[in-house]
């Protein structure tokens, strides 16, 4: 029996057991790597989709509790111009980028519920999400100029 999921606007039906790890079907049936394996039990926030509206960590939702729609990296904007997106370029944020995916995704589902967000709003939303390149002031300066495009 599969478990039907929408993705990116796209419907999916997957043959996997309820308690699947939503990152294992992003990554492993549907080829969308862009959503990282980070430690597998929602700390550093590398596996950031949207379900829904808000932003969730992948690598401990089930498949099976979905019930809204997914939004990965790939889908947030296929041209990558959502405002995050090219906050994030034009601050020049990544340095290995392999947060980057779940930090854009953290950002876009914040400022889509945080309008004009201070430093500190900024600071405290973004927490939960570990850069290993220490790259925490690009980050929080993007951010802060992606809420004034959102």
């Amino acid at each position: 029996m599969g478990i039907e999921l929408t993705i990116n606007k796209r419907a999916h039906i997957v043959d996997v057991a309820p308690d699947t790890p939503l990152l294992w079907v992003l990554r492993d049936l549907l080829g969308l790597t862009g959503t990282k394996y980070g430690c597998g039990i929602a700390q550093c926030g590398a596996c950031t989709v949207h379900v829904g509206n808000d932003a969730v960590r992948s690598c401990i939702t089930a498949v099976g509790d979905v019930g809204k729609p997914v939004t990965t990296i790939e889908g947030l904007d296929p041209d990558g111009n959502h405002p995050v997106q090219r906050a994030w370029r034009d601050e020049h944020v990544p340095q290995c980028g392999y947060c980057q995916a779940g930090q854009i995704m953290q950002a876009a589902a914040f400022l889509a519920e945080t309008k004009n967000p201070t430093d500190q709003q900024i600071r405290d939303a973004m927490s939960g999400n570990i850069c290993r390149c220490g790259c925490y002031q690009r980050i929080q300066s993007a951010v802060g100029i992606a809420s004034r495009g959102v």
